[in-house]
């Protein structure tokens, strides 16, 4: 297994915390479930040339990499050195999607979606490097409920919105696909890295921390207590 590991610096406006808790878009808090279920990943999109499926078996074919990384939250809180592994999405693209890529298409946007109906996007570009992975495990252990599984992204460049847990579909568009965030428009950034502190659209980043920091507290609370309901 190949290891991966991150800076020690905090970006612009991070704040370290010690836990990390289930965290989100509050509409979603309530959709949790114990149990999301075995691995059963749709694969389509305007550039696959079919529908398909893969399983646990597929990934299992793949070379796993470990990867220690930082989560930001676009809110404003890092957790630091968390362990993550599974395999690389690269390696992810070239074995299972490149064949299936219509040879009269251009992949450009990737959406992913989650169990729960949450949904995000990435460009292939940022995807595509190393230390993106699709992952099943934390911290040497099985990926929790809590934390994503049975699968999740982790992009670790880009702000936690952007890492969606309990992944159910992928879909490969081209340049026309029109995405429709779960979020309002000012609040999904098409790219959302950190270090460029792109938090979302039409504000600059610093402004957005001071109306997302206020939230935490009262987020992290409303899925804790949905958790135990």
């Amino acid at each position: 297994m190949q290891n991966f590991s991150k800076t020690n610096d905090l970006p612009p406006g991070q704040q370290a915390r010690q836990d990390f808790p289930r965290f989100g878009l509050t509409p979603y808090a309530k959709r949790y479930q114990k149990d999301f279920g075995k691995l059963d990943l749709k694969i389509s999109g305007n550039c696959i040339k079919s529908v398909f499926d893969v399983t646990t078996a597929h990934l299992e074919e793949l070379h796993r990499v470990a990867l220690t990384a930082d989560f930001h939250c676009v809110t404003t809180w890092t957790v630091q050195d968390l362990v993550w592994s599974g395999v690389r999405f690269s390696d992810f693209y070239q074995r299972f999607i490149q064949p299936k890529i219509s040879d009269t298409k251009t992949v450009y946007w990737v959406i992913f979606k989650s169990i729960d109906g949450y949904r995000s996007r990435m460009l292939l570009e940022d995807l595509l490097t190393d230390d993106v992975i699709l992952a099943d495990q934390l911290n040497e252990r099985p990926l929790c409920s809590i934390h994503g599984a049975p699968l999740r992204l982790v992009a670790p460049a880009h702000y936690g919105y952007k890492n969606p847990k309990y992944l159910k579909a992928i879909e490969f568009q081209s340049t026309n696909y029109q995405f429709k965030p779960p979020l309002l428009a000012f609040m999904e950034h098409p790219r959302a890295r950190v270090a460029l502190e792109e938090r979302g659209r039409f504000f600059p980043g610093w402004l957005l921390r001071g109306i997302y920091r206020p939230m935490i507290k009262s987020t992290i609370r409303l899925f804790e207590v949905t958790m135990k309901s």
